[in-house]
């Protein structure tokens, strides 16, 4: 799977075997979501049918509660469904609710989504990407939630994991269909996951925060419980919990707070801590995308806008994240992303975000060496062989082309001119718009080098930008903060905790070392 942040494009899945109903044991490992990988192949299209054979067509929209309910019975409902939305493409039948734990035998399905819908979650999502903030999203024909609008239900979905396999998974609440049965549902997905879902063939990111062996989440819940109950706090039985736990574990740890003891697990933590200490724990106990919004949220609030923090996440996600985070935003603060970006900026950095924000970047990792060669022609002729820059086609080549393809842009630009084009952009432009090209440069040579330079900026100089250490440091632990600490001593001669050390201190220094695989010194 993918955690989110990692900046992973969809990839194509394998050809599975039929009635197939666990992904088998040689499945290609997953990595990262956020370490910015582009695929080797496009999607493809199969014709395989994801339901059982024989199925009971859906009841006509509009017919009657009593009638609708009866027909599930038949097939083994549980309890009864709301009337299901129409679909606009194809008249398909859901599965029959399941009677025992059993998964359904379905075949292996994937299909092309060809546009994208902001009121429906696109497809490829992965559980990595929604379970762990309890937002669960399935593409498939009409099935599980994907047809009960306000439904309180167990449903098994057929679910796209970045192509690779499927995941079986049961979500407990309610969600809405709308089409060719694309469904989202708020609730919680059981997926087999194993450790290795962080690496691929390609393995770029080596994390620092890995899943719990032995997890416990009710044992964790009771052990918060208690280190919060009566007078006084342990915080080192907090740091030892919730900084140990990867975000989809902490997920499930604040469900069972809150089924075991009715209260909201964030709030008591806002009452038992402080400070800087305090915004880390609640920053880590968020659902990763509502962190996500928050943050660039945040940047755009008041006066003034925060333009490092949109370069830093703008400029360094996949096309799905972008999707997913633009969602989520629009659910959470009623306002879509990409009109606020360009109401609080403007100029060409206003158009290199816009054309960020729509994420359409090339995801195929296919490369081509001769338009390599007029690509960097084009960026020599728009900048350093002209009287002013051409913004618009540094914008249009570096938002557009796919990171492999970008590599061999820059490599054929230093040939060309004898200098990298980082140097290049420095010169010819200034300001925002030249930070962020510089991010998109920096994030396709050497991301781990940018996120390095991030948490030195932000310990660097008089006193310390704590949101920006604690956004870097929460972002990164679960992709690739072991590559980053190795980026940093390498750049800035002293290790990252060294730098931490002397920037903060308590409890707060304490739960950063543990997320960046630190052991704890006075």
């Amino acid at each position: 799977m993918y955690p989110f942040g990692s900046g992973m494009p969809h990839s194509s899945p394998q050809q599975q075997q039929q009635q197939q109903p666990y992904p088998p044991n040689n499945e290609q490992p997953k990595v990262p979501f956020g370490v910015g990988w582009a695929t080797s192949a496009p999607m493809q299209q199969t014709n395989n049918a994801p339901y059982p054979p024989n199925p009971t067509p859906l009841p006509p929209y509009g017919q009657p509660q009593q009638q609708q309910q009866q027909q599930q019975f038949q097939h083994g409902a549980p309890y009864p469904m709301h009337a299901p939305y129409p679909t606009t493409t194809t008249t398909t039948a859901p599965y029959p609710y399941p009677t025992n734990s059993q998964p359904p035998n379905v075949s292996h399905h994937h299909h092309h989504q060809s546009s994208f819908n902001p009121h429906t979650t696109p497809h490829g999502f992965t559980p990595a990407m929604t379970a762990p903030y309890g937002y669960e999203t399935s593409s498939h024909h009409a099935q599980g939630p994907g047809y009960g609008h306000g439904q309180h239900s167990h449903s098994h979905t057929h679910t796209h994991e970045h192509g690779h396999g499927y995941g079986y998974g049961q979500g407990h609440g309610h969600g809405h269909g709308q089409g060719h049965g694309q469904g989202q549902g708020y609730g919680q997905m059981h997926v087999q996951r194993s450790l290795n879902q962080h690496f691929t063939a390609h393995k770029e990111g080596t994390p620092t925060l890995v899943p719990a062996q032995g997890f416990d989440p009710v044992k964790d819940a009771h052990d918060l419980r208690k280190a919060m109950k009566g007078f006084g706090t342990d915080e080192d039985k907090l740091i030892e919990i919730i900084c140990r736990r990867n975000n989809e574990q902490r997920q499930e740890i604040q469900r069972q707070y809150k089924t075991h003891f009715g209260k909201d697990l964030i709030e008591d933590i806002k009452s038992e801590t402080s400070g800087n200490f305090e915004k880390l724990l609640v920053g880590l106990l968020r659902p990763i995308v509502d962190y996500y919004c928050a943050e660039l949220n945040d940047a755009m609030a008041g006066l003034g806008t925060d333009e490092e923090v949109l370069i830093e996440i703008l400029c360094t996600l996949s096309n799905m994240e972008i999707h997913t985070i633009k969602n989520q935003y629009l659910r959470l603060y009623g306002a879509h992303l990409e009109s606020e970006l360009k109401s609080e900026t403007s100029g060409n950095f206003k158009r290199l975000l816009t054309s960020l924000c729509t994420a359409a970047r090339d995801e195929s990792g296919r490369t081509d060496i001769n338009m390599a060669k007029d690509d960097a022609r084009e960026l020599l002729k728009a900048g350093e062989l002209r009287v002013g820059t051409d913004e618009s086609m540094f914008n249009m080549i570096l938002c557009q082309r796919n990171y492999q393809q970008l590599k061999l842009i820059f490599q054929e630009y230093e040939g060309m001119t004898g200098h990298s084009l980082e140097k290049a952009i420095k010169k010819e432009f200034s300001g925002d718009i030249m930070e962020g090209l510089i991010a998109i440069y920096k994030c396709v040579t050497n991301k781990s080098e940018y996120f390095a330079s991030r948490l030195h900026k932000s310990m660097a100089g008089i006193g310390t930008n704590d949101k920006q250490l604690i956004r870097v440091i929460i972002t990164r632990c679960e992709i690739d903060m072991a590559d980053i600490k190795t980026a940093f001593e390498r750049l800035y001669g002293k290790s990252l905790k060294s730098w931490i050390k002397g920037d903060t201190s308590g409890h707060y220094k304490h739960a950063l070392y543990a997320l960046v695989g630190e052991q704890r010194s006075s």
